[in-house]
């Protein structure tokens, strides 16, 4: 931690810097055009000075959406349908649900998989394929068939999401279930032992790193899904009705704040499962 704690803060820092540049130039053209239309020349600290404190700019610097985030967090009841605390609960029940319904279908398709020579010929292929066709297609066909039969609210974004995080959790299962090298499974076959004892007690430990790895790109992929299935609804709740209410009125300091909020729920819930990683591959002492 030490270690990488300098570099990282470089990187940040060099981030912020170009950020606020890139404020400057991009939000210049309105300042200059105020400025015009008062007739009154505007200085090199003014134009900065303009372009960091616009209301609707084009690009907002690092301290206007925090100042954002901070009156949509602290000073804003929990239950308030304005609180981000709030939207990013809604969002966070569909990316759950979608990660446990994506992670329970991908380790079973992988058994499936792993265990079958059917299933690997005839469904990798199309698990594969699957991730060919682009969600913002398929979120708004889930939908419209869900609502048709009577099913709405949660669920539609979650299958959403499931559709997204499936897919890693069977490509690292996969792996990781055949991460046992020839020697390993000829000892086991030496011993006449059962294909379940087999994966209990050999396929399975190994696959744990691989496992843990796919979840934590599946859960981030989950939490992608839960935004966009609330985008082609029209929601009004979550962190992608955020981000529609801020498109439609052209509220860009609302757009980022989401943003920014939706990028920092994904690392905490990484972050959670990089700690689980840890604490179970210890236990299994495969970490030291």
């Amino acid at each position: 931690m030490r270690k990488s704690f300098v570099p990282i803060s470089a990187v940040v820092l060099a981030i912020v810097v170009i950020w606020y540049l890139a404020a400057i130039a991009l939000n210049s053209a309105w300042a200059y055009d105020r400025a015009k239309r008062a007739d009154n020349p505007l200085s090199f600290s003014q134009l900065v000075s303009d372009t960091w404190s616009q209301e609707k700019p084009r690009l907002p610097v690092p301290h206007q959406i925090a100042s954002e985030i901070y009156k949509t967090t602290v000073l804003q009841r929990v239950t308030s349908k304005r609180s981000l605390v709030w939207h990013g609960w809604i969002t966070l029940s569909a990316t759950l649900l979608g990660f446990g319904l994506g992670t329970g279908l991908g380790i079973v398709l992988a058994v499936g998989i792993v265990h079958s020579r059917a299933m690997d010929m005839s469904v990798m292929p199309w698990v594969i394929a699957s991730q060919t066709v682009p969600i913002l297609a398929v979120a708004p066909m889930i939908i419209v068939v869900l609502n048709a039969i009577g099913v709405s609210g949660l669920l539609p974004k979650a299958i959403i999401s499931m559709y997204l995080s499936f897919f890693p959790v069977v490509v690292g299962m996969v792996k990781g279930l055949r991460a046992p090298d020839a020697m390993q499974m000829d000892q086991m076959r030496t011993w006449n032992t059962g294909r379940a004892t087999v994966f209990w007690k050999l396929r399975l430990p190994s696959s744990m790193p691989y496992l843990f790895t796919s979840l934590k790109i599946a859960m981030a992929a989950s939490l992608v899904g839960a935004i966009v299935g609330e985008l082609p609804t029209g929601a009004v709740a979550g962190l992608g009705a955020r981000l529609l209410a801020g498109s439609y009125y052209g509220q860009t300091i609302q757009i980022w704040s989401a943003l920014i909020s939706a990028a920092a729920l994904a690392a905490v819930l990484v972050a959670l499962i990089g700690l689980a990683q840890n604490i179970t591959l210890r236990k299994m002492g495969m970490l030291r």
